[in-house]
């Protein structure tokens, strides 16, 4: 977390207040912060159970967030992340059930994506997808390197598998994420079996809760 402050402050891009409350600080504020908690907004931390984080990892924070399945008039209907991700850090393989998203790189090296259609049974289907990089048609072949440079972006639909890390040699990268309203605890398909949320051992206090700490502390 303190690597990420550091990196999100680089590339001047700057978390709401509530980033850096500390436990005592969340516990003061009673049902003012609902929307918070209930929308999964905050710190996220993931190895996806692999146990090897700087190889498979990622850190996240949602900014802001709708609450899924609410479509009443006034529900917010969009999600916004941020993301970091090291040179050759993966996320796996993964798509969504109803999340569409653009996938930004706001700053730092290139982020490199792989990005297959999936068939009506799930698996990855071996032919050439058109992928839509800042509003421009790119046909591509299954599994071929799509490089995101600083500022540009790609947008992914439910059916498409997609992976991404940062490029060898051209540092660590600042990804945004605009999409419809996000749930990672039900949206999420990832091609092979793996656990979206990590079990941390805790031996000192959380610098920064994650959102998954919410039921535990509040």
């Amino acid at each position: 977390m303190r690597d990420a402050v550091e990196f999100l402050n680089e590339q001047n891009f700057f978390l709401p207040k509530f980033a850096y409350w500390t436990v005592e600080d969340w516990k003061t504020k009673g049902s003012k912060i609902n929307q918070i908690i209930d929308n999964q907004l905050g710190w996220d931390i993931t190895d996806f159970g692999r146990g090897d984080f700087y190889n498979y990892g990622l850190i996240l924070f949602t900014i802001r967030n709708g609450k899924f399945k609410d479509i009443s008039k006034n529900a917010k209907s969009y999600c916004e992340k941020v993301m970091i991700v090291e040179e050759e850090q993966y996320t796996p393989m993964h798509r969504h059930y109803d999340k569409k998203e653009d996938i930004i790189n706001r700053g730092g090296g290139i982020l490199q994506v792989e990005a297959y259609r999936c068939s009506e049974s799930d698996s990855l289907l071996k032919a050439p997808l058109t992928v839509s990089i800042d509003g421009v048609k790119k046909q591509v072949q299954p599994g071929e390197l799509i490089e995101l440079e600083p500022g540009e972006s790609i947008y992914l639909t439910p059916d498409v598998y997609h992976k991404f890390w940062g490029k060898k040699g051209h540092g660590k990268v600042l990804i945004g994420e605009v999409s419809t309203v996000n749930d990672d605890y039900r949206d999420n398909k990832f091609y092979e079996e793996v656990k979206r949320f990590s079990d941390i051992e805790e031996d000192e206090e959380p610098l920064y809760l994650l959102y998954d700490d919410y039921k535990i502390y509040l």
